[in-house]
């Protein structure tokens, strides 16, 4: 470990802040991360595509649907981080403890307290694809802990880089406080440039000492974890045609229409509007102008996108 390294890893211990520098990515094939990406591409983009992510890219949110989406995170990220905690001195997993930072279970439980009152424990449960992610990541952090490393990777750095972006959307289509209430689960206090720790966490994974056989089945277990994911969201879209419900909506689509490409992805937003690309930047200023007032919010709005997304990049 670096002495820059060790320094961030004491003011953690410390219950300080941690200060992560940005710094230019050297990254090599064979290292881990980018075996996982390379390895989990397919699946991402299946992901991306099931109906539930699309609606909610474009800014289409049943809040009852919403609000199972939290309860299923909310048992998602209990089962992890349990065992995140009970495997945090492993040789494997011990370099990506970062509780402070990452840890989302208590947000999603004062989300679910905002949705459903002091008694939500009373009115939630587990459905039946959430409790089969669950059962699969308690039976990796008992008989595998290694492999809690994808599971990991697969959620935090999924919601460090498009979680902003989705609680705007959300914020906006179901009308919640601008103070935050109901989006906790999004919001990253102790981190202040999701980039550059993306970018710690990132070279932090990719000196684990694992052999090609161990990186292979850690692409295995990613493979799954998005899998997972994707039967929580089948499960929501067919709750969701039962459900009497006005679909809530934000109003414009966070990007143009979808297609078969990463734009779609949530995770991607945010890099697109950053990097001027012209074609995004051009959607999204037509679909708030068609807007009937989209031409009393467009500088506003434009402008505290492009500060959204500088705030992950710069």
């Amino acid at each position: 470990m670096s002495a820059e390294e060790m320094e961030t890893s004491a003011s953690v211990s410390n219950g300080a802040r941690p200060e992560y520098e940005e710094k230019e990515d050297t990254l090599r094939p064979e290292d881990l991360s980018e075996i996982l990406a390379a390895g989990t591409k397919e699946v991402h983009e299946k992901a991306e595509n099931t109906q539930f992510v699309k609606d909610f890219l474009r800014g289409r949110i049943r809040k009852e649907l919403f609000k199972l989406g939290a309860v299923a995170l909310y048992y998602t990220y209990t089962a992890m981080e349990e065992e995140i905690e009970r495997n945090k001195d492993h040789p494997h997993f011990a370099p990506l403890y970062f509780p402070a930072e990452l840890h989302r279970h208590e947000a999603l439980a004062r989300d679910l307290e905002y949705f459903y009152g002091p008694d939500w424990q009373s009115q939630v449960s587990c459905s039946q694809a959430t409790q089969r992610y669950v059962d699969r990541i308690h039976q990796v952090g008992q008989e595998d802990p290694v492999l809690l490393v994808a599971h990991a990777y697969t959620r935090y750095m999924g919601d460090l880089s498009g979680g902003q972006v989705l609680k705007k959307v959300a914020q906006r289509a179901m009308k919640l406080p601008p103070t935050g209430e109901g989006l906790e689960f999004y919001q990253f206090d102790a981190i202040h440039s999701a980039k550059a720790f993306k970018q710690l966490y990132r070279s932090r994974m990719n000196e684990l000492e694992l052999d090609m056989e161990i990186k292979r089945r850690l692409v295995d277990e990613a493979v799954k974890a998005f899998q997972f994911n994707m039967e929580v969201f089948e499960e929501l879209e067919e709750i969701g045609k039962t459900i009497q419900e006005d679909v809530l909506d934000a109003g414009m689509p966070v990007h143009g229409a979808v297609g078969g490409d990463i734009s779609k992805c949530p995770y991607y937003t945010a890099k697109m509007a950053a990097s001027g690309g012209t074609a995004y930047a051009c959607q999204l200023a037509m679909a708030v102008l068609r807007h009937p007032t989209g031409q009393v919010l467009f500088a506003t709005w434009f402008a505290a996108l492009a500060g959204l997304a500088a705030w992950y990049l710069m």
